[in-house]
């Protein structure tokens, strides 16, 4: 089989986004998903089957669907909504497709491997973790920001009122997919990134057998930072402060390269100083869509990926 083999790490739009990217290139994709979603139709299916919660593993299966008929037609029964007053109101439908077929099959690799096919999906999809998984993070709130306060769950950490300081999975040992650590071993690149930075990002970092596995894979690593501070999570922080909150959280990291948008580079060279700091280069370009400046442009994201994989564009 020809193409870069391209392990990315993340969850929700971000990693959506990576993947979008790398599969207009020639690479071998696996997506590795953090499982740590509480809310919404995810929290909903997790509290009620005792599961793993879906969304997050259904947007990356989305992401992975063709520009075909057929790939775009899956990727929009995936991500369609009900609606009404019932007890549906909410759930996405992949998220009930992945949902039943795991109760049929009984283990989630072989679940998530047959939606893929269903789906023609341009690569695999895999969780970060054999278990579900709970965020706690340490937050100074803005009605006291003079001391810390624990705050649990996915959902609760994204949306608080106060500066994030660090996160931390629950159960705090958590055991990873063989297969997702497997993955990072044999990649040629190891993509990290973008995405809520510690709801999704830091997550995929803290599963002990996948933190090892990144660190010391002989891949190369890339790491994609946000295009925008994300209200109550991420407000206050410079993209240098992502690298820094990065750096605290697995210790030993280096990286090859970070991408970046062009409005991230600062005069004084902040940026460019962090990226030193973790032996990497500093790929910039104009990333964002012309609709929505927070979201990253497939098509952009992918040139700039290719600058560095070197793969031929489909």
């Amino acid at each position: 089989m020809s193409g870069v083999r391209v392990a990315a790490l993340g969850g929700g739009h971000g990693l959506a986004a990576s993947l979008s990217a790398l599969r207009l290139l020639d690479t071998r994709l696996t997506g590795i998903v953090t499982v740590a979603d509480n809310g919404g139709s995810s929290g909903r299916l997790r509290s009620e089957l005792g599961i793993l919660p879906p969304g997050d593993l259904r947007m990356a299966l989305s992401a992975l669907c063709g520009d075909d008929e057929w790939g775009r037609r899956w990727a929009d029964v995936l991500q369609h909504r009900f609606g009404g007053e019932g007890a549906l109101n909410g759930h996405a439908v992949g998220n009930l497709l992945i949902a039943g077929i795991w109760d049929i099959l009984g283990d989630h690799v072989d679940g998530l491997d047959l939606v893929g096919q269903l789906l023609g999906a341009r690569g695999r999809v895999l969780p970060m973790s054999a278990v579900p998984l709970d965020v706690e993070a340490d937050v100074h709130l803005h009605e006291a920001p003079d001391r810390l306060t624990v705050v649990r769950g996915q959902a609760q950490v994204a949306t608080v009122e106060g500066q994030v300081v660090s996160v931390r999975l629950d159960p705090h040992d958590p055991p990873a997919r063989p297969e997702a650590v497997r993955a990072v071993h044999e990649a040629d690149w190891v993509v990290v990134g973008p995405g809520s930075w510690f709801t999704s990002v830091m997550p995929t970092l803290l599963v002990p057998a996948l933190r090892d596995a990144l660190l010391q894979t002989p891949a190369r690593r890339a790491l994609v930072l946000n295009l925008q501070e994300q209200a109550g999570e991420t407000e206050g922080l410079s993209p240098s402060d992502h690298l820094e909150v990065l750096a605290a959280h697995t210790p030993g990291l280096r990286l090859d390269v970070v991408v970046a948008d062009t409005t991230a580079v600062d005069e004084g060279g902040v940026l460019r100083n962090a990226v030193a700091e973790f032996g990497a280069e500093l790929v910039t370009a104009d990333l964002a869509r012309s609709t929505a400046l927070d979201q990253h442009d497939p098509a952009r994201l992918a040139d700039a990926f290719s600058t560095f994989l070197n793969p031929g564009i489909e």
